[in-house]
């Protein structure tokens, strides 16, 4: 089933895999492993084996039965690029997406180069999106990864933002998310590292979504920059409720 969901930039998210393992910074303090304890010790069934990277065949069709169109994050309790997750149950995700074309399915991978090197083999439809994570400046490297990818809308995620991203070039992005970190030990976010960033959204045309500052008390640190929300997102997308 489709979970509705507090984050910004999507409506609802979907679960064929759980699970995922520490490769970068930005996952130090990771918002689905604490959430995957939680569920563990209430006793759901798929996350049993807590954290560790489990596969969820009984989830796959699971878009099939929806009949509103929505926007859906996809995984946002793993990542589909782990190295776990066998090449062939991907394809058996795509092809779910490819032919529910009247909803969009966001994807987000901090593996880039396993993307990159399974993209070949995937069938990029218009409406899915992919989109990578970049903490800081040494995981740009993501991006070029992403640009080689022929999905119809290429993303960023910022976040959680550990640096200033000074080298950021945006050829070839189709939209830029970014946010602190949040929850317990949350690493803070300097506003300049952001407004650099809107700057250059702005300036390069390209839209612009400011999720949250963060802290440990992200819901009084709120989303206001400059005095104002940034949701913006690319055209042709229609909110509904899930």
């Amino acid at each position: 089933m489709a979970t509705q969901t507090a984050i910004e930039w999507t409506e609802c998210t979907w679960n064929p895999v759980s699970g995922c393992s520490k490769i970068s910074p930005g996952c130090a303090h990771c918002y689905a492993e604490r959430m995957a304890r939680r569920l563990q010790a209430m006793g759901q069934y798929r996350y049993r084996d807590g954290f560790k990277v489990t596969l969820h065949p009984e989830a796959v069709e699971e878009p099939y039965g929806w009949k509103k169109p929505r926007v859906v994050f996809v995984n946002s309790m793993s990542d589909l690029f782990h190295e776990e997750v066998p090449v062939e149950f991907i394809q058996q995700i795509f092809l779910v997406m490819n032919r529910c074309s009247q909803h969009t399915f966001q994807i987000l991978t901090k593996r880039s180069q396993r993307l990159l090197k399974l993209a070949p083999r995937l069938d990029w439809t218009d409406n899915i999106w992919m989109g990578v994570t970049v903490e800081n400046r040494d995981y740009l490297y993501r991006k070029d990864h992403l640009r080689q990818v022929g999905a119809q809308v290429l993303f960023l995620s910022l976040e959680p933002l550990l640096g200033p991203l000074d080298d950021l070039t945006l050829n070839g992005i189709d939209w830029v998310i970014v946010g602190g970190e949040s929850g317990p030990q949350a690493r803070p976010m300097k506003k300049e590292w952001v407004l650099s960033i809107q700057s250059k959204c702005g300036k390069d045309n390209v839209p612009f979504f400011f999720k949250q500052w963060g802290g440990v008390q992200k819901k009084k640190a709120g989303r206001l920059l400059m005095g104002r929300t940034w949701d913006q997102v690319p055209p042709g997308i229609v909110q509904t409720v899930c």
